[in-house]
């Protein structure tokens, strides 16, 4: 067979242009503006385009270094204009809705991250993958955190409920129900949540309430800037403080839509499973 040298040689040429084009291409500046947001970058990749973030975006130890520009209350956005973002990560949830709507008016590349279940974690993954040209670390990350999910779920499906009282935060006392992220983490865990059927996904509740509901389980959480914790041993009547089936876990790990999330299940589960123990 021969071969066509003439052709050959353009085909090789076109391609090197092509691959030194995509090479030279200039890396994307990226504003997140949740600390959920970063750590989804992080996990495809997108990483080192990250120019700005909000407080508490502290994961990975990487993410501590980038410049702050606001945080819940509000963003400050003649910082956000001046790093000349090409895309700009925001909460829908988490950020004032007339700073979203500035950053749209003003022509900036907004888009909105809000996985809501622990499925759209991997789909946000995904989404941020297409938008940062990261789909094959975003891809990748995606199938391992479905795979863990599912494993998770089905190891955890027949054990026996636990009922647990999600102390969220302290002053006022509040816990977790309904449709709540934190939820459907006790859910995959088999956590029975006393407070479940309120009415809202972020209920005010009194320690009357907690004590007529008998938790098994007290689950608490370290989180920055929280007020000081309830000594529960002023009520012994409470079967989880009879027992000391108190718990205290990482905050991000239970409340951050993200990967990390995997390695909350995996601590909430292993400590209720001592608790099962006879």
């Amino acid at each position: 067979m021969r071969i066509n040298l003439k052709a050959y040689y353009l085909l090789i040429a076109g391609w090197w242009l092509s691959a030194s084009a995509v090479a030279a291409e200039p890396p994307l500046r990226i504003v997140a503006l949740a600390p959920h947001a970063v750590e989804l970058l992080y996990a495809i990749g997108a990483g080192d385009e990250l120019v700005a973030a909000t407080e508490h975006a502290d994961y990975p130890e990487q993410a501590k270094q980038l410049p702050r520009i606001g945080g819940y209350a509000g963003i400050q956005l003649d910082k956000l204009l001046a790093l000349k973002p090409d895309l700009v990560v925001a909460w829908q949830d988490g950020n004032r809705q007339q700073d979203i709507e500035r950053m749209q008016q003003l022509g900036l590349k907004v888009y909105l991250s809000y996985p809501q279940t622990l499925a759209q974690v991997a789909d946000e993954l995904e989404r941020l993958g297409e938008l940062t040209q990261h789909q094959a670390q975003a891809h990748a990350a995606a199938q391992q955190y479905r795979q863990q999910l599912a494993a998770l779920e089905h190891d955890n499906a027949d054990k026996r409920p636990v009922k647990v009282f999600y102390q969220l935060w302290s002053n006022p006392l509040m816990t977790v129900a309904g449709d709540s992220w934190v939820q459907q983490i006790l859910a995959v865990c088999k956590a029975d949540n006393v407070f479940s059927d309120a009415a809202s996904d972020y209920p005010q509740v009194s320690l009357e309430n907690v004590l007529l509901r008998q938790p098994e389980v007290i689950i608490n959480t370290t989180e920055k800037g929280a007020p000081e914790g309830i000594d529960w041993q002023q009520w012994p009547e409470i079967p989880a403080v009879k027992q000391q089936h108190i718990i205290t876990l990482n905050a991000d790990l239970l409340q951050r839509p993200t990967p990390r999330a995997i390695d909350g299940i995996q601590q909430l589960c292993s400590a209720l499973d001592n608790v099962r123990q006879p």
